[in-house]
């Protein structure tokens, strides 16, 4: 499968992976269309990627999305690709609202499958339609300071299984992938502190590889530590835990007495 003369659709396209997919997409001669909440981001994403399409729309809600679909096919009825990347990550303690608590299940897990179910009837329709799930190589050892964000990346990494399966076919693919920590400001915002110091994944060097990777025909994507995360969940899923728990507790700055 090429990723070239398509028309894609991603959702939370305005920052971090889901521009940088945007921008490779628009580079290899893709139509592109992206989706945010935030209308001031999405002007940006716009004026930095001449040619780029985007809409305000919300994930978590299902007449946003209702909308997106008609004002979408109706400018791009060619549209063959679904990207489901707009998420949010937070540090939580389970001991607050529970509307709150339940924010990430909404856009992380809730979003996927009403953007899938509302968009799948029409990619049945496409040759070679696609679907792409961002998941996370938290889907396979959770990170104890990211509990709801590691349970619905592992509920997404589940959802495209079965998804796939159900699929089987219909000519449409399902793909998952799942980034490593990635230099954005969703990871480097809620632990600045305790990574200082480290070095994560460029979006750019991520999306080569999830690109070369749909390409050469891979349905499970895992670059770098996600890789590492997948087989350690089954070999050592215990100690993994332990492991990636120690990520949150802080690092002292350079030259700081212990």
């Amino acid at each position: 499968m090429k990723l070239e003369n398509r028309t894609v659709l991603i959702t939370g396209g305005t920052s971090g992976i889901g521009l940088e997919l945007a921008k490779q997409l628009l580079g290899r001669g893709n139509t592109v269309v992206v989706t945010g909440r935030d209308r001031a981001k999405l002007e940006a994403a716009e004026r930095a990627l001449p040619g780029l399409h985007a809409f305000e729309s919300d994930v978590s809600d299902p007449e946003a999305i209702a909308a997106l679909h008609d004002s979408v096919l109706a400018r791009f009825p060619a549209l063959d690709t679904l990207i489901n990347n707009a998420g949010i990550m937070r540090r939580l303690d389970l001991d607050r609202d529970l509307d709150d608590v339940t924010r990430e299940i909404d856009t992380n897990l809730g979003g996927p499958v009403r953007m899938v179910h509302r968009f799948l009837p029409h990619l049945k329709t496409r040759e070679g339609g696609l679907i792409v799930n961002v998941s996370s190589g938290l889907a396979f050892v959770p990170f104890p300071a990211l509990p709801v964000y590691s349970a619905t990346k592992a509920a997404v990494h589940s959802f495209s299984l079965s998804l796939r399966a159900q699929l089987g076919g219909t000519g449409v693919t399902v793909v998952e992938l799942a980034p490593p920590p990635v230099e954005t400001g969703l990871f480097r915002g809620e632990f600045e502190a305790e990574t200082r110091g480290q070095k994560f994944m460029e979006p750019a060097v991520l999306v080569r590889r999830a690109i070369a990777g749909i390409e050469a025909g891979r349905v499970e994507i895992r670059p770098g530590l996600s890789k590492v995360l997948n087989a350690m969940s089954r070999i050592a899923p215990r100690f993994m835990l332990g492991q990636v728990a120690r990520m949150a507790e802080p690092r002292a700055p350079t030259g700081a007495a212990r």
